[in-house]
């Protein structure tokens, strides 16, 4: 983690603190922006506080899974050491992320609070449940996009585009009971709206009509986790170092 640290920011400037002020600008600009553009209310929420509890998951997931790609190659002489394999890689690349995120969406939600733009959580305990969920989706992501970004070109060069296309079913910016009821278990099969669903119940309690699967949420998440650690462990022979 060190290591990623150093060559990411090196030690210049802000250095280290760029880990949390990258997210910190993504997500004081989107809140803005969108508080500026939109009613202040929407469906009886407040818009900026709907802003900020869905763009600091969907920034930790699009960062995670940015960085996973090609993880392995541009870190593969540490593979020249019998102690380190592939996972270390992703493991210390997707705690940074979410570190740094966590710590910016505090600060950003506590300014947003301090400020007067949204109230505190009602459960902290649902929040933190729904951010831990995000957590285990993000690393499920990188595991599996890690060892397919090395194995196809493809994957690396349509992954942005792919994760651009599937904003609306991140449920960053709507809630499920927005739309149609006959629509929403589409929806719903996003790990990432369960996550975000539960993160906003904790955050406006029963006034926010949150729709999540305790069931399906873990599943899911333990299901992408093993098929990503499945691939990862086979993902050496894969790695090209240059």
């Amino acid at each position: 983690m060190m290591r990623e640290l150093h060559t990411r920011f090196g030690r210049d400037n802000l250095g280290f603190l760029w880990i949390i002020g990258e997210p910190i600008l993504f997500c004081t600009g989107v809140a803005i922006v969108w508080s500026l553009i939109r009613p202040l209310h929407e469906h009886g929420l407040p818009t900026t506080a709907i802003v900020i509890t869905g763009y600091v998951p969907l920034t930790m997931w699009r960062h995670s899974v940015a960085r996973s790609v090609l993880a392995f190659e541009a870190n593969g002489s540490l593979l020249f050491h019998r102690q380190v394999i592939p996972l270390d890689i992703i493991l210390a690349r997707i705690i940074l992320e979410v570190i740094g995120t966590l710590w910016a969406g505090l600060i950003v939600g506590g300014g947003a609070v301090i400020l007067g733009f949204m109230n505190p959580p009602e459960n902290y305990g649902l929040l933190l449940l729904g951010l831990s969920y995000q957590i285990a989706f993000c690393f499920g992501c990188a595991l599996v996009i890690a060892p397919l970004s090395e194995r196809s070109e493809l994957v690396e060069k349509s992954l942005g585009v792919l994760m651009y296309l599937s904003l609306p079913a991140s449920g960053a910016f709507i809630m499920v009971d927005w739309i149609p009821e006959h629509y929403r278990w589409i929806l719903l099969l996003s790990p990432s709206v369960e996550s975000i669903e539960m993160i906003r119940a904790g955050q406006f309690g029963y006034i926010a009509h949150a729709h999540y699967n305790f069931f399906y949420a873990t599943w899911i998440n333990f299901f992408i986790i093993f098929v990503g650690i499945s691939l990862t462990l086979r993902a050496k022979k894969y790695i090209h170092i240059q």
